[in-house]
């Protein structure tokens, strides 16, 4: 089959949305079929540019190209799942969040613009509608067909796919730093872990890998010189794959601090990293792999509580082994693979 897969991106911003959509594409031609990603640049910023883009998601015409047939798109992100397309299918990434679960909260925006009621009903009235055309309806993960469920009242069922290499990553030993490798923003509270450390009592220390908002790295770094913790914490900035798969074989655990995440590939690749994952009681997504006490640990948002954790995992490292042997089984118990996957998009028995 020819199969186009729709989605968006903020242009020179690439992250988990984007990996997802090229491994897609790469397994659908791994199984034979032609398959490209058409993506439709995204700007939030000001409210017309973005009105803008819902319009241009709905007017894009991927029903033929070169006088042929595309037989099916897999829609991913809003607005591209506004495209027009008898065999539309959608994975469903996330939604426009400033208006729904972020509206009215200090990580939402577009309550505060002149029009944002309107923009915000605007954006309900198109999901409601053109979500609804689709043939199938998959999520990424519970936690967003949740979301759909609550403010559109649209069914979807979650399909979980692994993370990029996830058949390269191992475990060499139970170090004594707790990894993190995320995008550096306020959401994703690195600012939690940094603080953690002020109140570990042992040997333990942080490693936090990414970059992001200049604003989150400077604060970050008035954490660290603050409290004195250049010993205990090391913002490693950028880092390759290769060197992301080093960390996690290497690391003692993972810390995954984002609030209400959609589905966070850090817990998976902890996991198959055989690694026990810290995360909060409102993390969404990583809620459905991780289990207290089982494979880690769900925790309050509290430095201190994070802290004592890292500080148990230093001391018995046996129970860090024993964390990440359980996640390592859990990502196979849940059938997280590929062949599952395109096997539900396409509707194959």
């Amino acid at each position: 089959m020819k199969i186009a897969i729709a989605t968006v991106q903020v242009p020179f911003t690439k992250g988990g949305a984007e990996i997802h959509a090229t491994l897609l594409k790469e397994q659908l031609q791994a199984r034979g079929h032609q398959a490209d990603i058409i993506t439709i640049p995204f700007k939030w910023y000001p409210q017309e540019t973005l009105m803008n883009c819902m319009i241009m998601g709905r007017m894009i015409d991927l029903t033929e190209v070169n006088g042929e047939r595309i037989d099916m798109v897999i829609a991913m992100k809003f607005p591209a799942y506004y495209v027009q397309h008898p065999n539309k299918v959608l994975w469903l990434l996330h939604q426009h969040r400033q208006a729904y679960d972020l509206w009215g909260t200090k990580y939402g925006d577009l309550h505060q613009l002149p029009d944002g009621e309107f923009i915000r009903n605007s954006i309900i009235k198109n999901d409601n509608q053109y979500i609804s055309e689709a043939k199938r309806i998959f999520t990424n993960a519970r936690n967003t067909a949740d979301r759909l469920k609550k403010y559109n009242h649209i069914d979807a069922m979650p399909l979980y796919h692994p993370p990029i290499n996830h058949e390269k990553l191992f475990c060499r030993e139970y170090g004594d730093f707790i990894f993190y490798p995320s995008r550096i923003d306020e959401m994703k509270r690195q600012r939690v872990l940094v603080e953690a450390a002020r109140y570990l009592t042992t040997g333990a220390s942080i490693y936090i890998a990414g970059s992001g908002s200049e604003r989150e790295v400077g604060y970050l770094h008035e954490l660290i010189d603050k409290y004195k913790l250049q010993g205990k914490v090391t913002l490693l900035g950028y880092i390759s794959e290769e060197e992301k798969i080093d960390y996690y074989a290497r690391c003692l655990g993972v810390y995954f601090g984002a609030f209400d995440e959609d589905y966070g590939y850090i817990t998976l690749e902890a996991f198959f990293s055989r690694k026990p994952v810290i995360v909060h009681l409102d993390a969404g997504g990583p809620l459905e792999f991780v289990e207290h006490d089982l494979n880690g640990y769900v925790l309050d948002a509290d430095p201190k509580a994070v802290a004592q954790k890292i500080d148990e995992l230093y001391s018995h490292k046996h129970t860090a082994q024993k964390l990440g042997q359980f996640g390592y089984e859990s990502m196979k118990n849940k059938n997280i693979s590929w062949d599952n996957v395109i096997n539900r998009l396409l509707a194959i028995s």
